[in-house]
């Protein structure tokens, strides 16, 4: 006897139908699974076998064939276990139910338990796309699937309470809706009102954080820089659904989803240590997984002491900082995931950290001051829209007792900055004006007469390049928001343009 049912697999972002095909026919007993399944489908079979007998349903001592079509794609990973056992079921006549409507994900335990998988969220949106209305997951993934709307998603935490629903004894209750639950919320953030001085540096900061600006801090040590690195986090403006539901997805994949967690709200904010490989940053593996750069899309990358990075691991980043996106090649095919990043990054001037500093006398040899900068490509460079110096702060700034201005206060002109981009933007994939595309850039970014003849001055004295002129457009575009006004006026620029004097300072004249 033949019968099949739906799964659903993963190839990177994207996730496709499976069809999962059961014969049970004479023969002598054996369990054959075929499909191009990896070494994970393969052990399947004594999953199942074991989770059969131990819920008391009969193991046919048949000869069992189990086909994963399409039998070209590879199939990868545990998520098979609970759609291969049902198959078997009907195929040999312990479950007779019409599944055509119903698509199957899980892993099992040995007793007949459904373990949590990854991915879930991608594949409730391909099963919703591809016209199915029940989507039985394991329960832990249920409120996760359940973010996908017109989709009902069946939490199922063993074998026999399935069996139960699939014939009408016991139903399943789907799990209910909760896409703005924030169950993933995190710990209250550090405030940038406890930041004494800097005002300079936070100011280029709220100018990031509105438009998707990536920015480089320099400074000597102490002064500062992860410091303010790690409040970003609180002035970050809010997620549209759209970007939450594409981070998200992100996380599934990678299994990063916390138990029990639906929608990610909150931006992420990856911050890894500078020994991280090529490979980590981008991703990769047998099983390709989105590396830091794809787990901080829609939200900052953080790369702290950036010369002590590889540079092979730096100049990964260049591609996609440009695009947007990562494609991971290898022999068995290309896997691309989104990374969408604002990229902070903060170094010292020299090796000793003080060089150009106002007191201290930097002991590094001028070879040594160039060698260490000439770390940072100037392609690299020239990608960072935002440079600005963090410099020591003084006694009595430090000693005050008066408050900065708070994070909440920040953020709700980053949030204003923000919807202005979105309504500028409805109906378009630019998120942001970090994002403003070539063919939308002269539309968006109106100039006044005074701005057109200061950023034409400034291209010329400072011998900007194409990418560069772009970024100091859009960041004057991010100025102006600010300002709530519509047109670029020359004030806009000239704030944008002093941010991109640094590299004229400390890698033309070390």
């Amino acid at each position: 006897m033949v019968s099949y049912l739906h799964s659903l697999g993963l190839h990177g972002m994207n996730a496709f139908l499976v069809k999962v095909e059961a014969d049970v026919s004479s023969g002598l007993p054996a369990f054959d699974l075929v499909g191009l399944p990896d070494a994970a489908v393969k052990e399947s079979r004594d999953r199942v076998r074991s989770a059969l007998k131990n819920c008391g349903f009969t193991y046919p001592v048949s000869k069992i064939t189990v086909n994963l079509a399409p039998a070209d794609q590879r199939k990868e990973g545990p998520i098979y276990d609970l759609p291969v056992l049902v198959s078997v079921l009907c195929a040999s006549g312990q479950l007779d139910v019409d599944l055509s409507h119903c698509v199957l994900v899980g892993e099992l335990s040995l007793s007949g338990e459904i373990r949590p998988v990854k991915g879930v969220l991608p594949m409730a949106l391909a099963a919703k796309d591809a016209g199915f209305t029940d989507f039985f997951v394991p329960a832990e993934n249920a409120p996760e699937g359940a973010v996908v709307e017109g989709l009902r998603v069946y939490p199922v935490n063993d074998i026999q309470s399935l069996v139960r629903h699939l014939t009408g004894e016991i139903p399943l209750l789907p799990c209910a809706p909760s896409i703005y639950a924030r169950k993933n919320a995190s710990l209250p953030l550090p405030d940038f009102a406890n930041v004494r001085g800097q005002e300079t540096a936070k100011r280029a900061l709220e100018i990031a954080a509105s438009g998707g600006h990536n920015i480089l801090m320099i400074g000597p040590p102490g002064s500062g820089k992860s410091m303010l690195a790690k409040r970003i986090p609180s002035i970050l403006p809010d997620m549209t659904l759209a970007e939450a539901i594409e981070t998200t997805q992100v996380y599934s994949i990678a299994g990063n989803l916390l138990k029990g967690g639906t929608l990610l709200w909150d931006r992420p904010f990856r911050s890894p240590h500078h020994t991280v490989s090529p490979a980590g940053l981008s991703g990769g593996g047998t099983v390709v997984r989105p590396g830091e750069i794809s787990l901080a899309h829609n939200g900052v990358l953080f790369l702290d002491e950036l010369p002590e990075f590889r540079r092979d691991a730096m100049e990964v980043l260049r591609q996609p900082l440009e695009n947007g996106v990562v494609t991971i090649s290898r022999v068995s095919g290309s896997v691309t995931y989104p990374c969408s990043i604002m990229l902070v990054a903060a170094m010292n001037p020299c090796p000793c950290g003080y060089f150009g500093h106002p007191t201290k006398s930097c002991i590094c040899t001028a070879h040594a001051v160039d060698r260490y900068l000439s770390k940072i490509s100037g392609p690299l460079l020239d990608r960072m829209d935002l440079h600005v110096e963090v410099p020591p702060v003084e006694f009595d700034v430090l000693s005050s007792s008066q408050k900065s201005e708070s994070s909440s206060q920040i953020r709700e002109r980053v949030n204003a900055a923000r919807e202005r981009q979105n309504q500028r933007f409805q109906g378009t994939s630019i998120s942001c004006n970090a994002r403003i595309t070539p063919d939308f850039l002269y539309e968006s970014c109106q100039l006044s007469a005074a701005a057109h003849t200061l950023l034409k001055n400034a291209f010329e004295r400072l011998s900007l390049s194409a990418r560069a002129f772009d970024r100091v457009l859009k960041i004057s575009r991010t100025i102006a928001d600010l300002d709530n006004s519509d047109t670029i006026e020359s004030r806009h620029v000239a704030e944008a343009v002093q941010y991109r004097t640094l590299d004229r300072k400390y890698w033309r004249n070390s």
